[in-house]
């Protein structure tokens, strides 16, 4: 199977569904239609109506009638993860934009936490049609996520007088509507609108009858739904095999509940029993094709079924134009569920389950969790999740993954899987201490495919916390690792650590595996560390262009301002001079600080802090970014924060040691940074400073070497004074500097 499957989209979403064969003509609404899209001042068609009302007919065969570029979505619960709506809201412009899905596929990734780029690059390609691009998205209150709301609000705001949106809802979205309305930039269709006339009813009824229908009983029907589309048809489909009209319609009645009752006691009575159960058993699905119902109530021919159900009623509604693909109108959908969860209730979880199975060999993973979940089949839900998860993170539907735990409740704790991935988001998301939580509950489980991912986030948390020496000792007992982010994270501790041979090593091979896997993250994020190596070493040309190659691929990817960018950034800023370099530096600081990985955080801090003193004192007259006091003054800030963070952290690492460096050179008190080692450390003094790195106090030092606490005092200040330092953290950095540790 491809290995982005779990990305897929599912391509009936993005049609919009059959109109029926006899379809009446409702010109006075698609002239309204037509000339709020003409109209260059109108930015959303707002359709707003309850169920059954027929919206979805209306603008799909309104929309079928026109020429010109346009696009469907069609919405359903999963799509409330910011980063799979725009997915598909770009997918669909993609019928009318063929070069946007791949000239903005790495902004739909950062969609989930920034928007703006995104819609900044679909207004441009939008405008350079001379014609309209009609958007419609179906079904929108679904959705119920403010974060979405909000960008679609700005997407109206910011449309072009070419991209007309049309919004199909039983709920008036959380937009501000009035805004709109009072700029007359708004074309709302209501409930009122979408009543069926008498000669719309009329036709609808012949439709339905074969035969003309007399005209008190057309009035007479048309009252009792009060033109409600859905009632109308169910009434239609009666009245063609009613032996007394007159008395139907006399009995007949149009409010919801009765229209259910009618369903249940009318409709679905005069079904054969085989029939029924084939209905009652696909009510399970969402949408249907011939296989999946096969697949579902076992044995064949349920294309035919389909396409033979559909032509029969409305209640079977197309959503392509082959005729493969169908979903229940979903009153008809809600009274089969409920008739079913009577009917076929210790059926209903094998039911669901093969419509799972069906849907996971077809590579559609969001399909195969909800029917998994539904069988109450929380091993094979948990297996896709914890399998597909790094594609869903990569992809930026941190929301999706999140959502799919949740679901799984309590069961999470039980799979091993499930709970590094719970660690590793809630570990992107600076929830620290809960992802130290998730990580407890890994290991108990101690299952060996995902030791990797523990060792990974081990480190990562001790890192997050400044702890440099707790990081190494995981990272020491780690296995080989067999997967990008294990090895990108064994050469992040390298970096940290000083140990820059080795983290060559490993960051090349995290690379090569981000490569294969593939892994868009590490792709993006190891080239900095590596540029960090180089510029230590004094590379500077080389840490250039590494840290110029992460920048380009997090970029390509949607990850631009993922906060581990901000080493890539820090690098660059120090590789360039003038404005540039200011630039760079703010912003590596800015998205450093995003989740405040402590050990990252002071060396970006260190880094933008050096680079603005040293500017500020490169050229004093300088006026492009603000006088010269005020750039060193806001560079002192920024070391003095980075100090700040180092103060906190138990073993800083590098991060330490390079603050310490920069503190010196632009005139900050700091402690002397060593360089060579001033005397020999004696065997003793050297057996003292193993322990330094550890958490242990000097009283257990001491326990530790049998020896009495003011030896190990006497054995420490020694170390300090041949270290050429001034406390434990910097003796810790400078003997791992001179190969001491």
């Amino acid at each position: 199977m491809e290995k982005r499957s779990a990305l897929a989209l599912v391509r009936t979403k993005l049609s919009a569904p059959t109109p029926p064969a006899n379809l009446v003509d409702r010109a006075r609404l698609g002239g309204a239609l037509d000339a709020a899209v003409d109209d260059p001042n109108q930015r959303l068609v707002l359709v707003s109506a309850p169920a059954g009302s027929g919206k979805s007919t209306l603008v799909s065969a309104w929309l079928g009638g026109r020429d010109g570029a346009s696009g469907w979505f069609q919405v359903d619960e999963t799509d409330r993860d910011p980063a799979r709506f725009w997915t598909y809201v770009v997918a669909a412009l993609g019928a009318a934009l063929p070069a946007l899905p791949e000239k903005v596929a790495p902004a739909v990734v950062a969609a989930g936490h920034d928007v703006d780029p995104l819609l900044a690059a679909i207004v441009d390609e939008v405008q350079s049609l001379d014609e309209p691009v009609v958007l419609v998205i179906d079904d929108y209150h679904l959705l119920g996520s403010e974060r979405i709301d909000h960008a679609l609000e700005r997407l109206v705001d910011l449309a072009p007088t070419n991209l007309r949106l049309v919004v199909l809802t039983r709920l008036d979205p959380s937009l501000r509507l009035s805004r709109l309305r009072v700029s007359g930039a708004l074309t709302e269709v209501r409930a009122s609108d979408l009543r069926f006339s008498s000669d719309e009813a009329a036709s609808l009824l012949a439709d339905r009858t074969a035969s003309p229908v007399d005209a008190r009983h057309v009035a007479a029907l048309c009252e009792r739904t009060e033109g409600w589309a859905a009632g109308l048809v169910l009434a239609g489909l009666s009245l063609a095999g009613a032996a007394d009209r007159d008395a139907f319609v006399d009995d007949f009645q149009g409010d919801d509940r009765l229209v259910v009752d009618y369903l249940s006691e009318e409709f679905l009575a005069g079904v054969p029993d085989a029939e029924r159960d084939r209905l009652l058993r696909t009510s399970v699905l969402e949408r249907m094709t011939g296989p999946l119902v096969d697949a579902v109530c076992g044995g064949d021919g349920g294309a035919s079924w389909l396409r033979a159900t559909a032509d029969a009623n409305q209640l079977l509604i197309g959503l392509d134009r082959t005729g493969h693909w169908f979903r229940y109108h979903h009153l008809l959908r809600d009274l089969l569920r409920l008739e079913a969860s009577e009917r076929l209730a210790d059926e209903l979880p094998d039911l669901h389950r093969r419509a799972g199975e069906w849907h996971r060999k077809g590579g559609e993973l969001h399909g195969a969790v909800e029917h998994f979940l539904q069988a109450e089949a929380l091993d094979d839900a948990a297996d896709l999740i914890a399998n597909k998860a790094t594609q869903l993170l990569n992809g930026g539907h941190l929301d999706t993954v999140l959502h799919q735990l949740d679901r799984l409740g309590p069961f999470v704790e039980e799979h091993a899987g499930c709970c590094i991935v719970r660690g590793w988001t809630t570990f992107f998301a600076g929830r620290f201490s809960e992802a130290e939580e998730w990580l407890e509950r890994a290991r108990r489980h101690n299952a060996p495919e995902d030791v990797g991912l523990i060792a990974g986030l081990g480190t990562m948390v001790c890192l997050a916390r400044g702890d440099v020496a707790g990081a190494v000792a995981i990272s020491d007992q780690s296995p080989l690792p067999r997967d990008p982010t294990h090895a990108m994270v064994l050469g992040t501790v390298s970096v940290w650590a000083g140990r820059h041979d080795a983290a060559r090593i490993e960051i090349a091979r995290a690379i090569e595996l981000a490569d294969a896997a593939p892994d868009d993250y590490a792709r993006a994020v190891t080239p900095g560390y590596l540029a960090l190596v180089e510029l230590e070493g004094g590379n500077v040309d080389a840490a250039r262009r590494s840290a110029e190659a992460g920048r380009d691929e997090a970029e390509r990817r949607g990850i631009p301002e993922a906060p581990q960018m901000g080493i890539a950034y820090a690098v660059l800023a120090r590789c360039n001079e003038g404005p540039e370099a200011i630039d760079l530096a703010r912003h590596a600081a800015d998205v450093a600080r995003r989740v405040p990985q402590q050990v990252s955080l002071a060396y970006v801090l260190a880094s933008a802090g050096d680079v603005l003193c040293a500017e500020a004192a490169r050229d004093a007259g300088r006026p492009t970014n603000g006088d010269a006091d005020s750039l060193a003054a806001e560079g002192r800030a920024l070391l003095a924060e980075a100090r700040t963070v180092i103060d906190r952290s138990p073993d800083p690492g590098l991060a330490g040691t390079y603050l310490a460096r920069v503190e010196g050179r632009h005139g900050v008190a700091a402690a002397p940074v060593a360089t060579t080692l001033i005397e020999e450390l004696t065997e003793r003094e050297l057996a003292v400073l193993r322990y330094f790195p550890s958490a242990l106090s000097q009283r257990d030092i001491a326990g530790e070497l049998y020896v009495s606490l003011n030896t190990v005092k006497t054995h420490a200040k020694a170390i300090y004074r041949k270290l050429g330092v001034g406390d434990r953290k910097a003796a810790v950095q400078a003997a791992r500097d001179l190969g001491l540790l």
